[in-house]
C-alpha cells in the first residue's frame, strides 16, 4: 500500500486562491479546501493554523507576486509604465477583489496572519502610490485633463479591471484593447 501523497505549501496556497475567488471569503471553508487536495486534511494544520492563517498567507503571496511584478516595470516613459501595470492587474484581476478580504480577517489571535496582512496594506499603498506618481506625471506631461480630479481618473483606470473579457481575447491584446479605450476613448471624434 503506497503512502498518501501530501500536497505541497503552494498548492495549498493555489487552491486557497481559487477558492476565495469562488466563494469569498465568507464561503471558503477548509473542508471544501482539503476535498480539492489529495492528501490529508491533517496535513493543512502543519502548514497553517487556522483559516485567517491561511487566507492571510494567500493574500501575501499573491500581493507579492503582483508587486515584484510592479516593481518591475520601467517608469522612464509614465504611458508604457501605466500600460505595463494594467496589464500586470489584469492578469490578476481577481486579487482586487481579494483585497476586500483583508478587513474581514480576524488577525488578533495569529502573529503570521496580523504579519502578512501588514504586509499586504503596505504593498498596497505602495501600488496606489506607483499609480499615482504615474498619474501625476501624466498630467504634467499633458495626457491626462487638468480639469479631471486625479483620484477620478485613477478610480477609472482600476475600474478596467473588472471589465469582463466577452471575447475572450488574449491578456496581451485585451489590455491593450482597454488601455486605448480608456486614453483615446470609443467614440469618433
Amino acid at each position: 500500500m503506497g503512502r498518501r501523497h501530501v500536497f505541497t505549501k503552494t498548492e495549498l496556497l493555489d487552491q486557497t486562491k481559487q477558492l476565495l475567488l469562488e466563494y469569498g471569503y465568507e464561503g471558503f471553508q477548509l473542508k471544501m479546501l482539503s476535498e480539492r487536495l489529495v492528501g490529508a486534511r491533517s496535513t493543512i494544520y502543519q502548514y497553517y493554523a487556522n483559516k485567517e492563517e491561511i487566507v492571510a498567507a494567500c493574500l501575501r503571496r499573491v500581493m507579492e507576486d503582483v508587486l515584484h511584478q510592479a516593481n518591475a516595470v520601467d517608469e522612464t516613459d509614465c504611458m508604457k509604465a501605466l500600460q505595463q501595470l494594467l496589464t500586470i492587474y489584469l492578469k490578476e484581476a481577481g486579487f482586487h477583489q481579494m483585497l476586500g478580504f483583508v478587513h474581514k480577517i480576524n488577525k488578533t489571535n495569529s502573529p503570521a496572519t496580523a504579519r502578512d496582512l501588514e504586509f499586504v496594506e503596505q504593498a498596497h499603498f505602495l501600488l496606489k502610490n506607483q499609480l499615482e506618481r504615474l498619474f501625476v506625471r501624466a498630467r504634467e506631461e499633458g495626457h491626462v485633463k487638468p480639469d479631471i480630479p486625479l483620484s477620478a481618473v485613477i478610480g477609472v483606470f482600476l475600474n478596467l479591471i473588472n471589465t469582463p473579457n466577452l471575447m475572450n481575447i488574449p491578456l496581451p491584446q485585451w489590455s491593450e484593447l482597454l488601455y486605448r479605450i480608456f486614453w483615446e476613448g470609443a467614440g469618433n471624434r
